[in-house]
Order: structure tokens, then C-alpha cells, then sequence
């Protein structure tokens, strides 16, 4: 299914809410333990708009930043940049031949 970022961010916004209700948190005490305001936890629940940020933050409070380590295509392994270094240590870079004079 191809979803707009507009479902995303109510999709997202649906299931923070449901997290904080499950945590039996309200909004107000969400808001404070991640160090934003009421307003700004009622967007995101809403799916009206809000920073990364702000996701991260609430993430933390809920205990769900596993949701962001998802996001991460390597996991625990090398990075691609890391990879490509070794690769180029191990193989043998081809030698110029020098030239005879004729």
C-alpha cells in the first residue's frame, strides 16, 4: 500500500498515542518528561506536523527508540563508507609498468 506522508503522520500520530495511553501517561506528563509543550505532544498524536526531533524525544520517554533502530540498514555491522575503505586496503592497486626507452 502506498501511503501519503499525510497517513504516515497520522499513522504515527495514532500509534503514539495509543503507546502513551498504554505507558498510562496523559499528555501533560508526557510533555514533561520529554521537555516539550502539551501543544506540541497534541500534534503529534494528531499527525498534524512535527519535528524528528520530537519524535525522538517522545520515543525515549515511551521506551520505544527500537522503533528508530529500524530505520538503521547496517545495524550493528560496518558502515558502507567503512566497508569501502577495507575494501580498497585489501586489494592490490595495479602498478604501473615503467617503460623501456627506445
Amino acid at each position: 500500500m502506498d501511503f501519503t506522508t499525510q497517513d504516515w503522520e497520522r499513522r504515527i500520530g495514532d500509534q503514539v498515542r495509543a503507546l502513551r495511553i498504554a505507558a498510562l501517561l496523559g499528555q501533560d506528563e508526557l510533555a514533561e518528561r520529554a521537555n516539550i509543550s502539551v501543544t506540541t505532544v497534541q500534534a503529534l498524536e494528531r499527525g498534524s506536523g512535527s519535528s524528528l526531533k520530537t519524535l525522538i524525544r517522545v520515543l525515549r520517554v515511551l521506551g520505544r527508540t527500537d522503533w528508530l533502530d529500524g530505520l538503521d540498514p547496517r545495524g550493528d555491522g560496518p558502515s558502507p563508507l567503512e566497508l569501502l575503505r577495507e575494501s580498497r586496503r585489501q586489494s592490490p592497486r595495479p602498478q604501473r609498468v615503467p617503460r623501456g626507452r627506445p
